[in-house]
Parts: structure tokens; C-alpha cells; sequence
């Protein structure tokens, strides 16, 4: 497996819905792939650790066949056990430092810090290679999330200067503020996987962020 570089992080973060059967669930992420996504989070908070386990390997699978990273929701076990490129955790998914000592320096970390820039500081230093703020937009996946200002992606870059992905209730017509304001990757769900062409869609994201970056 290919070192990631977290400071090449940008772009869309592609992040499975729930709900979908599994086959359908591989053609919308191979789309998404097919697109230009270069990097997927796998996350499942219904199916059983069997399930699971399947899956995440099918998606490993996939992702590999273009060069993309796969990292796994909220589950480190899971995340080692089949060779994933990293995982994400919540508040209260685990000790940043423990996972990323069983993570090695080859995988990525990434952690969830809602609206609080002091939280995105102790992840960094617990040894996090990005930070998520969200929701920066109404989000249909967590309605109740509190909203995450844009400064805290220009106090990232500036400060902590790991990258900054942004969630919550993105699209491709509100997603140029998140970039301009520092946002490195844009983590999408329904905008991109209820595209009635999931490719464009993805396709659509990787223009913006480029453009942006250019």
C-alpha cells in the first residue's frame, strides 16, 4: 500500500449513504470513482459486522482499482482488519492516539470536530492528518448538527495547517464558498450519490475544487 500524503488531500470526499443494498451500493461508489473521486469513506451505522465486513472489503477492492483511498466510519478494528487506508472517528468513536498508534504513520486519521476549532487543535496534536467542521450547511443526513462558521477552514489553514474537510448539506451550487474560505476536501453524500449521473456529479466536484485551487 501507497503512503498517503495528508497534505495532498483535496477534493471530494465521497461518503457512502445508508440504506442502499450492497450491489447498488458498489455501482454508486464505482461511478462516484469513475467520476474522479480519489477518496471514499465507507459508512454503515445499520448492517451487521458480517455485513460490514463484506462490504468493506468489496469496497477496498474497488477503490484500489482507481487508485483511490478507502477510509472506514467509526471503526478501527474494522479499518485494519481489511486493509483500509484510514478511518475517521467521531467524539466518542475512540482515542485519537491509540488508533493512530495501531494505524502506523501510513494510514490516515481523520477526526470529527464539529464546530470547535479547539477540539480540531487537540486532534492534531493527538496526531489526526485532517479535520472535518460540520455541518456548514443544513445536513438531511444530521438535521440536528450544530452549524460550523467558514472561519474556522481560514483558522485551520493558517494555524494548524493540516487539511480541512467540510460536511454537512453540500452541493455543487454552495460548495464554492467552503473552498474559497480554505476547505480542502468536501465530504458529500446525498448531493452526490441521488445525482441521477453520479459520475458527472463527481466529475462536477473535482472542476470546482480544481479551479478553486488553481
Amino acid at each position: 500500500m501507497a503512503e498517503p500524503a495528508s497534505h495532498g488531500l483535496r477534493g471530494l470526499y465521497a461518503i457512502t449513504p445508508g440504506g442502499v443494498a450492497p450491489s447498488a451500493l458498489l455501482a454508486r461508489v464505482g461511478a462516484a470513482l469513475a467520476g474522479g473521486a480519489r477518496l471514499v469513506q465507507y459508512r454503515d451505522k445499520d448492517a451487521d459486522a458480517v455485513q460490514r465486513g463484506e462490504l468493506a472489503r468489496a469496497l477496498r477492492s474497488l477503490c484500489k482499482r482507481f487508485d483511490a483511498l478507502l477510509l472506514i466510519n467509526d471503526d478501527l478494528a474494522l479499518a485494519l482488519a481489511v486493509n483500509a487506508d484510514g478511518v475517521h472517528l467521531g467524539a466518542a468513536d475512540g482515542d485519537l492516539r491509540a488508533a493512530r498508534q495501531a494505524l502506523g504513520p501510513g494510514r490516515l486519521l481523520g477526526a470529527s470536530c464539529y464546530a470547535d476549532f479547539a477540539q480540531a487543535r487537540a486532534a492534531v496534536s493527538a496526531g489526526a492528518d485532517y479535520v472535518a467542521f460540520g455541518a456548514v450547511y443544513p445536513s438531511l443526513t444530521k438535521p440536528q448538527a450544530v452549524r460550523a462558521p467558514l472561519s474556522l477552514f481560514r483558522r485551520c489553514r493558517a494555524e494548524l495547517r493540516v487539511p480541512a474537510c467540510a460536511i454537512g448539506g453540500i452541493t455543487v451550487d454552495n460548495a464554492l464558498p467552503l473552498l474559497a474560505s480554505g476547505a480542502d476536501l468536501l465530504a458529500v453524500i446525498t448531493d452526490l450519490f441521488e445525482a441521477a449521473d453520479i459520475a458527472s456529479r463527481a466529475a462536477a466536484y473535482q472542476r470546482l475544487c480544481k479551479e478553486a485551487s488553481a
